[in-house]
């Protein structure tokens, strides 16, 4: 529903991630971060021109 959702808007699915992350996995969460980081910087800004 949610990709729905962001179809509709205009937003790319790229700009989402849901991962599920215990508290004992910092490394993963650092890992995680860091790849949709780049990925969202790869994509430049948002079609929507604004922040969300």
């Amino acid at each position: 529903m949610v990709w729905e959702l962001m179809d509709l808007l205009g937003i790319d699915r790229r700009r989402l991630e849901l991962q599920w992350v215990s508290s004992a996995e910092g490394a993963r969460f650092a890992e995680i971060v860091t790849s949709f980081t780049g990925r969202i910087m790869e994509l430049g800004k948002s079609s929507l021109g604004v922040a969300a």
